[in-house]
Formats: C-alpha cells, sequence, structure tokens
C-alpha cells in the first residue's frame, strides 16, 4: 500500500491530481476559520460547549468546526446533501426527471444544474434561519449590529461559501481524485479528531485512550470489510456480427456489492433528522420545541434512536432501488447478447 502511494507521485496525472486534491481540502479548511462579519464568536464558542452544543455540534460536525466560528463554510455542505436527496425522491415522482435521468450525460446535466439551484435556494432559507436563531435564543449578534443590511450581508456570505463548496467538490471530482463531496465530508469529520483524541488522553488517561483507538481501527476495518463485499454473478456474452466485424463472447460479472448504498442512508437520514431543529428555532410552539428538544435533537433519546434507524433502513432500500435497477441491467444485458449460465 505505501509503495502504491509513493508510486502515484512518480506518475504526474497523478501527483497533479493529489496535489490539486489537496489545495481545495486546504482552501475549504481555510474557509472554516474566517468568520462573517457581525459576529460575537467568543459568545458562539461557549454556546458550542454549553446548552446550545447539541444541536450545534450536529452541524459543526459536517462543517468541520466552520459554525463554532461562524464561519463562512458554517452551513457546511448539508444544503447540497439536501437538495441531492430531494432531487432523487423527485426522480421516482416527476417522470420528467426521470426522462432526464435516462438520457445519459445531458440529462445528468440538467439535473445536476437543478441541484444546484436548490441547493443555493435552501442556503438561503437555512442562513436566514441560522441568522435569527442566533440572534434571539443564543444573543450572538450584538442589537446594534442586527440591521437589515448586516442580515442581508450575513445571509449572502453564508450562501455563497456553500455555493463555493459546491464548486470545490464538483472542481475535485472533475480534476481531482474523485468523489469531492465525499472527501470534504471526510475533511469536515476527521477535522475534530485530534482534539476529541487529546480530550480523551487527558481525561480518561492512557490505557481508555489506547483502547479506544483499537475500538475505532478495529471499526474502520469492519467497515472496510463489508464494504469490498460482493457477489459477482456471472454473465457470458455470445458472439455476434456489428456490421461487417465478428465480436467476440465472453465472461464477465455483474458485481452485487452486500453495502450497495454506501454511507447516503446514513448523511440523507442525519440531514432528514436537522430539519425538525431548524423548524423550531422558527416556530415558537411550546409543545413543538419541547418534542424536538426532548427527543428528535438529543441522540440519547429513545426516540430519537427508533428514528434514526427507521431511516437509514428506508434510505438503504431506497437507494439500493435507485442505483442499481435489475429491469434496466437485465435489459442492458440482453441488448448486448448476454445472459447469466443456468438462468434464461
Amino acid at each position: 500500500m505505501l509503495r502504491a502511494f509513493v508510486n502515484a507521485f512518480k506518475i504526474p496525472d497523478l501527483r497533479g491530481k493529489i496535489l490539486f486534491t489537496l489545495l481545495m481540502i486546504a482552501v475549504y479548511r481555510l474557509g472554516s476559520h474566517v468568520p462573517v462579519p457581525g459576529v460575537d464568536i467568543g459568545r458562539l464558542q461557549d454556546l458550542s460547549s454549553g446548552q446550545g452544543g447539541g444541536f450545534l455540534s450536529f452541524i459543526d460536525l459536517f462543517s468541520g468546526g466552520a459554525l463554532t466560528n461562524m464561519a463562512i463554510f458554517a452551513l457546511g455542505i448539508m444544503p447540497y446533501i439536501t437538495s441531492s436527496i430531494i432531487m432523487q425522491l423527485l426522480t421516482v415522482v416527476i417522470p420528467k426527471l426521470e426522462q432526464w435521468q435516462k438520457q445519459g450525460e445531458v440529462g445528468i446535466k440538467k439535473i445536476t444544474q437543478w441541484t444546484r439551484y436548490m441547493t443555493v435556494t435552501l442556503a438561503l432559507l437555512q442562513s436566514t434561519g441560522l441568522v435569527f436563531l442566533f440572534k434571539t435564543q443564543f444573543q450572538i449578534i450584538p442589537d446594534e449590529k442586527f440591521t437589515a443590511p448586516r442580515i442581508a450581508l450575513i445571509v449572502l456570505t453564508l450562501t455563497t461559501g456553500t455555493a463555493l463548496i459546491m464548486w470545490m467538490g464538483e472542481q475535485i471530482t472533475q480534476r481531482g481524485i474523485g468523489n469531492g463531496m465525499s472527501i470534504l465530508i471526510f475533511a469536515s469529520v476527521i477535522s475534530t479528531l485530534p482534539a476529541e483524541g487529546a480530550a480523551i488522553l487527558s481525561q480518561a488517561g492512557g490505557v481508555a485512550f489506547t483502547l479506544i483507538l483499537a475500538l475505532g481501527l478495529g471499526l474502520i476495518f469492519a467497515v472496510v470489510f463489508m464494504e469490498q463485499g460482493q457477489r459477482r454473478i456471472p454473465v457470458q456474452y455470445a458472439k455476434r456480427v456489428v456490421g461487417r466485424r465478428m465480436t467476440a463472447g465472453g465472461s464477465t460479472y455483474i458485481p452485487l456489492k452486500v453495502n450497495q448504498a454506501g454511507v447516503i442512508p446514513i448523511i440523507f437520514a442525519s440531514s432528514v433528522l436537522y430539519f425538525p431543529s431548524l423548524l423550531a428555532s422558527a416556530v415558537h410552539w411550546e409543545w413543538f420545541q419541547n418534542l424536538v428538544n426532548n427527543h428528535l435533537a438529543s441522540p440519547r433519546s429513545p426516540v430519537y434512536m427508533v428514528v434514526y434507524g427507521l431511516m437509514v433502513v428506508f434510505f438503504a432500500y431506497f437507494y439500493t432501488a435507485i442505483s442499481f435497477n435489475p429491469v434496466d441491467t437485465a435489459d442492458n444485458i440482453r441488448k448486448y447478447g448476454g445472459f447469466i449460465p443456468g438462468i434464461r
């Protein structure tokens, strides 16, 4: 593995992709520490470890600490994830979107463009909600600075930051090593590990730190082992004549992964559970706020665990049905003269 990593830097094309990806990650982390104008950063950092920690920590996880700093990337990648969920749900419901999906690259570009529009719209709504939440509930914006022009500036800054994150993710996918959005999410999550590891080491001691580290490495190994697991369905192709050429038959396989949906269901479920917390900050219904604060926004609540688990299972089925369509796969195999041995 180390030899392959070293050899990657010897190939100019791969070296350029890796360095470009690292540059985008560096810009992303830099933007997570540049605060928006007119916000009391010290007050927000105190709240992140105090009474507001439960709600803020969830969003802070996907923004890599940018929310704690009220940085230009405070919204993180969440608006894009949410818009992607909505577009995938609408693809099943709206025939026009389903038609675009079957058009190939041209249709995918149209869906991607509408996903971008929806991301900017959601970023506007979420940034506006967060500004009023921070002012009314957390008091991090001074009264003399809470004016219409300053609110518009903060909302515009947060929305632009989200659009820039979306652009960087797409650039990593096109010009970097691929999977840009997943890499940015990964960078956000692991950015807090050094501080958390230092806190565990200082509070629990070396023995507990070693056990937790071993448990974490074991979980990573188990996740990778399950992610690589697949069942290979053999497919054979007969010889056929294309024009004046005879194409030779061959054998290949369909890789049916054990975990077809990957980590997407967990991200989808987390983003859906984020909406009640954001809605509770804007709707001043006491019963709804109590429901959200005591159950839907508390990871230790049994209601939260049950709802979260059911959503993960639902999105796993849903995303697998979207990413792997047995009917389309069978049509493609038949179109190119293939068959599964022993099955018609």
